[in-house]
This record gives C-alpha cells, structure tokens and sequence, in this order.
C-alpha cells in the first residue's frame, strides 16, 4: 500500500536525514515543503517533489499537503515558526483530508513539564493540545530523549574533547535518554510507514547516567576520561536562571543547562517502559555503538554532519 509523505521544511539536518530514511521504503512517496529548492541536496532531489513557499503562505501550504499521507513538520524556529507556523499545516492537513500530522517534536517527554518551566518546548505544548482537539487530523508525537549528537557537542557541557573529561551536575548517577540524529529518522519513517501511528511514541536509542557513558567511553578507546562535578542539582537550577536574567540575549550560554535540569531531575524522562519493539526494523545505537562508530576526535563534531550524507 502506498504511502505519501510530506515533509515540511525539507532543507533542514534533520529533514535530510527522514528523507534519506523514508526513501528506504519502496512504498513511500516523498512530497517536500521549502523556501528554497535550490537548497535540496543532489543526492535525492530527482527523488522528491517539492512545492516552493513560505510558513505562512497558505495557499502553497494547501497545494503541499494535498495528496498526503500524513505530513511531517521539520520546523525549526522561533515560536511564531514553531506554534503558528505549525497550526497552518494542521489547518490545511484538516481541509485537505490528511488524515495524520506528525509534528516538530523529536524530544524528551514535554508532556510532563508546565508552561514556562523548559520554555522552549512551550510550543510542542500548545502544538498537542491544538492536535488533541482535531476531529480530522490525528496527531503524532515522537519523543526520542535528546540527540546523542547534541548533547555530546561542545555547546551542550557534557562533553570536554579538549580535557577528555565528562562533565555533571547531581550525582553522576541520573539517567540520560538518547538518541542519534539519524535513528530519530529511522523511527520516523517507520511510523510514516505505519498508517495506524497516532499518539505518542516514546523510542530510545539508549538510557544511561554520565557514569555509564564514561565505562563506555574507556572500553572503546582505552582511555579512562575524567569525571568533573559541575555542581548539585540546586547549583544547576540557580546557575540557568541566573544566566537567563543576567544576560537573556546569550542564549547558548543556558539553554543547555535547562535541557539537562529537565532531563537530570527526571521530570522528562520516559524509560523504562518504551515503544521501541513496534518498530524492530530499527536498530538503534547506545552511546557505546556511537562511539565504536566515532572517531574519537570527531565526537564534538558528529552533530555538524548530520543529513550530510545517506
């Protein structure tokens, strides 16, 4: 049975990376959505059709969404793009009969937080409640954890490629769950494959503390990489907040510390209890995998090839 996917954003890393993942399905169509076409990489744009137009063009909106299967938002943005944005294509997903939408989640459980409390997730919040009250669209939530790409980037703080060191907050003992860039993909295209997906899908590639990561570490390189406490996780919760209200415009500088406060206390966790077995196609790495997988010295820099290449 034939499936059409529209992918909205199509330029994107990580809309590359579906793309790549969706193609692997005889079955499956790709239908892009983008500003630029000249911007689709070479290596499928003679696979895909695109439809050229803006987040708010509505009437290039519709003609994209028409024909679809379900359609897959790829935003990435400010909240305007993220909430406003996203309701356009739910809007004429409902008009145009598609009967799932798969919206820009591809994060730890969001569902479990207030508004305002990791609030750059706030739009996923609303995103679902928008979709929650559809009649003619079913929403689709992936949540993956975080990127095992991105937290190990040096923007993030967990990882020091130039001491070799791990560094934490809390005990060393709370658990991560992540997955790579390119498995959220492959789970997405399974579901995109998958015309009975709706609702939350919880899939992990693996959950494991700093100290785990750092055993990992030492059995695939042969080198035992230092453990640096940041601080408690009180610490932790004062220092974000005061770097948010002393210096609002540096957002690199705290963003991260709220993605690991949210994840370290366990307010966002979703393990252990995972819908991973609904799509045994896919094989996910651990965090031993990715470095068995990763030069050494290309750790802090495997999120900027993701969607480089199938």
């Amino acid at each position: 049975m034939s499936v059409t996917v529209g992918v909205a954003g199509i330029t994107g890393k990580f809309a590359r990376e579906l793309v790549y993942a969706l193609l692997k399905y005889p079955e499956i169509t790709v239908k892009g959505y983008c500003r630029d076409p000249s911007k689709i990489p070479q290596s499928f744009a003679s696979k895909v059709a695109v439809v050229k137009g803006g987040a708010f063009d509505t009437a290039a909106i519709r003609s994209f969404v028409s024909g679809c299967d379900v359609v897959v938002c790829c935003y990435l943005g400010d909240n305007n793009l993220m909430l406003e944005g996203q309701k356009l294509l739910i809007d004429a997903c409902a008009a145009e009969g598609v009967p799932r939408y798969l919206s820009a989640d591809w994060a730890a459980d969001y569902t479990k937080l207030e508004l305002g409390q990791l609030f750059v997730k706030d739009p996923m919040i609303h995103v679902k409640a928008y979709l929650d009250a559809q009649d003619k669209v079913k929403g689709v939530h992936v949540l993956v954890g975080g990127f095992m790409d991105i937290v190990l980037a040096p923007h993030f703080g967990l990882w020091d490629g130039d001491s070799t060191a791990f560094k934490y907050w809390g005990t060393g003992d709370e658990v991560w769950e992540c997955t790579t860039y390119r498995d959220s993909a492959r789970y997405t295209a399974a579901i995109c494959a998958d015309k009975n997906a709706v609702g939350i899908k919880k899939l992990v590639g693996d959950r494991a503390s700093i100290r785990d990561m750092t055993k990992a570490f030492e059995q695939v390189y042969g080198v035992q990489p230092k453990l640096e406490r940041q601080g408690s996780l009180d610490d932790l919760f004062s220092r974000m907040h005061e770097l948010q209200r002393t210096s609002p415009q540096e957002f690199l500088s705290y963003i991260p510390l709220f993605f690991t406060y949210y994840t370290v206390n366990g307010q966002t966790l979703m393990g252990p209890e995972l819908d991973n077995d609904q799509y045994p196609q896919v094989k996910p790495m651990t965090f031993e995998e990715f470095f068995k997988a990763t030069p050494r010295e290309q750790i802090s820099k495997a999120y900027a090839v993701v969607g480089e290449k199938d």
